[in-house]
């Protein structure tokens, strides 16, 4: 068993869930990619190992219940799911991300900032309680 592994397993503990052998593979897979992934993504990257897609959501639900995961929506309507830093379980912070308009790929961004006077936005604006979408042509997409 790998060093990670035993990282990941003490960090499904500490979330207080059981360690299964799907939260594992879930978090380690979600260790290993850019950006949110979708179910459909998680089911296409585990098919070879025997997984059902049921137990695969349940499992992405519970983790993201646990507060090791986030669940983001950027606004096609398809959850995906990312890894939450582990310096931030305590307060899960939004980031911006990128959706490409024409294949679909999703890229976490760096923070951003806008400056807009308060009176100029809503309340939930100034509280913070909103995310941030760009979408666009991504770099290969641009490129045909």
């Amino acid at each position: 068993m790998a060093a990670d592994d035993d990282a990941l397993k003490d960090l499904i503990r500490g979330a207080g869930l059981r360690v299964t052998r799907a939260r594992l593979t879930v978090m380690r897979l979600l260790s290993h990619v850019e950006g949110p992934v979708s179910h459909a993504e998680v089911n296409a990257s585990l098919t070879g190992d025997g997984w059902d897609r049921a137990t695969l959501y349940r499992n992405l639900i519970a983790l993201t219940e646990a507060g090791l995961l986030r669940r983001v929506d950027v606004g096609d309507h398809v959850w995906r799911f990312e890894r939450v830093p582990e310096s931030n379980h305590a307060h899960v912070e939004h980031h911006p991300h990128f959706l490409c308009t024409a294949c679909g790929d999703v890229a976490c961004l760096p923070e951003l900032a806008i400056q807009a006077p308060a009176s100029a936005v809503p309340r939930a604006l100034a509280a913070g309680q909103v995310s941030i979408q760009l979408r666009g042509l991504c770099d290969e997409c641009i490129a045909i």
